[in-house]
């Protein structure tokens, strides 16, 4: 059977490059739906527009306006395609109007070098049993957010002072991720996980939607079975915007995504 996230990103094909998709209501942030999946969901409609390159490899959406729960058409175009990547631009459009603009170079991760080389260093996290569960949060912040319960999260203890109306002002959210129904990452899963945590503002204090205006994610590998690891800080707020940036490590202690992404100030 269909997990909830394979329904989520579901789409049909309607020729010419064309998909319909039904965006769910479960996956509602604050003034629209969460930018995360929308990316997952147009992802999927540019892995059935290529042959035989199903992962996204660099990916960046400009959100234009707020997509709804509801219809939505997703529209792709291939601007080029080699032996090993593809280039491809689409968009997703709601009652005639363009909602969110996507530039992706997609690949085949099985067919890429496997030498890796990183001085990168996943970052600590407790025990699991030690971390605070996002089922925690209070009634009315999943009634505004009802994507919380989409996932099992499990808080970094020294990242949940803001929950509690005392944010530590260093602008970082750390956590173990997983998608509740159970299903296990992939390449699409991550383009979700990257806008999976609350934005990393309330750790400044600064509570409210913080609606995405640029999402830009690099998918590394494949993720292994398992928990994810994810961590979001930020460095600069300025301008009434700041951005996000984030690290996803696999249960086999990969990175396998990065990302970075431009946002308002909680409304």
């Amino acid at each position: 059977m269909a997990t909830e996230f394979d329904e989520a990103i579901g789409i049909t094909p309607t020729g010419d490059g064309q998909y319909a998709a039904e965006l769910g209501d479960g996956w509602h942030i604050g003034g629209g739906i969460n930018g995360g999946i929308t990316l997952a969901t147009i992802g999927n409609a540019i892995r059935h527009t290529l042959a035989d390159k199903p992962d996204p490899l660099a990916i960046s959406a400009h959100y234009i306006a707020a997509a709804v729960p509801g219809p939505a058409t997703i529209s792709t175009r291939v601007l080029r395609e080699g032996r090993t990547v593809a280039t491809v631009a689409a968009d997703l459009s709601q009652d005639g109007a363009q909602r969110i603009a996507v530039l992706a170079t997609y690949g085949d991760h099985a067919r890429l070098p496997a030498d890796v080389r990183t001085t990168a260093v996943p970052f600590e996290l407790p025990a699991r049993e030690e971390c605070v569960s996002g089922d925690l949060a209070p009634e009315e912040f999943r009634r505004m957010a009802p994507i919380v319960d989409r996932f099992d999260t499990l808080f970094d203890p020294e990242c949940v002072g803001w929950a509690m109306g005392q944010p530590s002002g260093r602008g970082d959210l750390r956590a173990w991720l997983r998608l509740k129904d159970g299903r296990e990452p992939d390449v699409l899963a991550l383009l979700l996980a990257v806008d999976a945590l609350p934005p990393v503002a309330f750790d400044l204090g600064m509570m409210g939607w913080a609606p995405t205006l640029e999402l830009s994610v690099h998918v590394r590998a494949v993720p292994a079975p398992g928990w994810l690891r994810v961590r979001t800080h930020t460095s600069n707020l300025a301008g009434g915007m700041f951005e996000e940036d984030c690290e996803v490590w696999d249960s086999a202690g990969r990175l396998v995504a990065q990302s970075r992404q431009l946002a308002m100030t909680p409304r």
